[in-house]
């Protein structure tokens, strides 16, 4: 198959606006880039936030839930590896549906990776300020809400200067966290099923058995919730391919290391799950979901005794961990617009001497820090509402990508079965079950009821409100833009400008005399 179909670049594209100042070509290779895709999700944290609502609504076959829910992300995966093999733009999908499908779909897909990050970063740096208060014994610290989110905002400012100041820099810092967080992970997973084989679990606990795999165990209409929670625990992977223009082989080796980075989670999900629900039952479980602290603070000490710490420090380090590479997806988003004139141009600059987007890094994390305080003064319950909202974006985009997939390689889909099924019809199932849960959420958020504050606003639940709110600023920024400069709507499926193009060799040139001279 020709993968550079009608015109399009097989290299990076340029940063138009920044002169000579690029991303580094080469910064980082395959395993930096699999590290920061598992980092981006956040795996402690999410387990602690989702396994005890899952096992409410599934009982015993919450990793049946689980691993159905891997499905529609591994699909997905595969559709961001054949879109980046033809086109390695940082901005990911925002580039991809621009160029199947139209600019009007691809802004609107780069904004929702965008908002992702603002309403996600500030919640991330809170649950690593709070465990990591708990690690240290310091819970009168951990139960002042002036002194975490005070800490809060500078984990935030200490992970942007992170991120800036290189991403060789970033990539190192995430393998330390990433060990740190396997490790005690694995260290909890292993002494509860010890515990619960050997008769010393102080909870109701159960033996496990691979029946509990089975999703369709509760039913279909337990299947359909735990689904909504599930894709959630999932989302973020694809941070290694946000990084396309600075890793080694950046045709390949990004978007391998999207699909090997949910292969990894979920291995880790379910054995974890597993020992979760063995050592504690689904009665425990359901009573406290919802309660992170409870999941992971109170059952690590039930299971770890003394060594709690452990647990707490796992939770600490994901979270600190995501907290920076949530940011990666959104300023390398903002930076692949502004360079195509889809956002103001100053997003586009490129710091000379680290080869970062720093403007649009440091915008990232100004509005993340003014959401999250913003959010804090209406209540706890409203920042959690706020993270609900976050499953209408994800599915969003990521159903529009496997959608531009199918749309991009169109012409090619009935050469052969392998790009019919791997690259049309795998993509396109990955999206229409996405698109099902977006509609399910709506439904489901609808309801004043089901969220997190029980308030209503304006006679809906507060995270579709949250939802509409950020779709409506997104299409009215967008029309806005397109009245003060219209450049990025002249652009058409299939066509590249030129210039584009001979920036991307440009760009290709650098990256083989880096390749050499390293």
């Amino acid at each position: 198959m020709d993968q550079g179909d009608r015109g399009r670049p097989e290299e990076p594209l340029p940063d138009a606006a920044s002169g000579e100042d690029t991303l580094q070509a080469g910064a980082i290779g395959f395993l930096d880039a699999l590290v920061i895709g598992l980092n981006s999700t956040s795996p402690a944290y999410s387990l602690a936030a989702v396994i005890g609502p899952i096992v409410a609504i599934a009982g015993i076959y919450a990793p049946g839930v689980m691993l159905a829910s891997f499905v529609p992300m591994l699909l997905i995966a595969a559709a961001f590896y054949y879109l980046n093999k033809v086109d390695q733009d940082c901005g990911t999908t925002f580039s991809w549906v621009t160029r199947a499908m139209g600019p009007w779909a691809g802004w609107l897909g780069g904004w929702a990776i965008t908002m992702t990050g603002v309403l996600v970063i500030g919640s991330l740096a809170d649950v690593a300020v709070h465990f990591g208060l708990l690690a240290l014994g310091l819970d009168d610290w951990a139960a002042n809400t002036v002194v975490r989110q005070t800490l809060a905002v500078v984990v935030i400012l200490a992970m942007t200067a992170v991120c800036v100041i290189g991403t060789e820099l970033s990539a190192h810092f995430q393998d330390v966290l990433i060990l740190a967080q396997v490790l005690f992970l694995l260290a909890f997973a292993v002494v509860a099923l010890y515990r619960v084989y050997a008769g010393t679990s102080t909870l109701d606990a159960l033996h496990p058995s691979v029946t509990w795999l089975n999703p369709f165990g509760a039913g279909g209409s337990a299947l359909t919730g735990g689904l909504l929670l599930g894709v959630f625990i999932y989302w973020g992977w694809e941070s290694a391919v946000n990084l396309t223009e600075e890793v080694e082989d950046s045709a390949t080796a990004p978007g391998k290391a999207g699909i090997w980075s949910t292969l990894v989670l979920l291995v880790t999900y379910l054995s974890v799950g597993f020992a979760i629900v063995a050592y504690a039952g689904t009665a425990f479980l359901a009573q406290h979901a919802g309660e992170e602290e409870a999941i992971f603070a109170v059952l690590a000490h039930e299971v770890m005794g003394g060594w709690d710490w452990m647990v707490l420090l796992a939770v600490c380090t994901s979270a600190l961990a995501s907290t920076q590479t949530t940011i990666i997806p959104a300023s390398r988003t903002a930076l692949s617009m502004a360079r195509r004139h889809a956002l103001p141009p100053h997003l586009a600059h490129i710091h000379h001497r680290f080869h970062t987007p720093d403007v649009s890094t440091w915008w990232v994390a100004v509005i993340a820090i003014v959401w999250y305080l913003a959010v804090n003064q209406i209540s706890e319950n409203a920042l959690l509402d706020s993270l609900t909202a976050l499953s209408l974006l994800i599915a969003f985009y990521y159903a529009l990508t496997g959608l531009a997939c199918a749309v991009y390689y169109r012409r090619h889909l009935l050469e052969n079965a392998h790009n019919l099924l791997l690259i049309g019809v795998g993509p396109l199932v990955g999206a229409g079950l996405l698109a099902w849960l977006l509609v399910e959420s709506i439904g489901d958020m609808s309801d004043p009821g089901n969220s997190a504050s029980g308030v209503s606003w304006f006679g809906l639940g507060p995270p579709l409100v949250i939802g509409i709110g950020i779709a409506a600023v997104g299409i009215l920024l967008m029309c806005y833009w397109r009245i003060r400069d219209g450049r990025f709507w002249q652009e058409r499926p299939g066509v590249v400008d030129p210039a584009l193009v001979r920036g991307a060799k440009q760009s290709a040139k650098r990256s083989a005399r880096h390749e050499k001279k390293n």
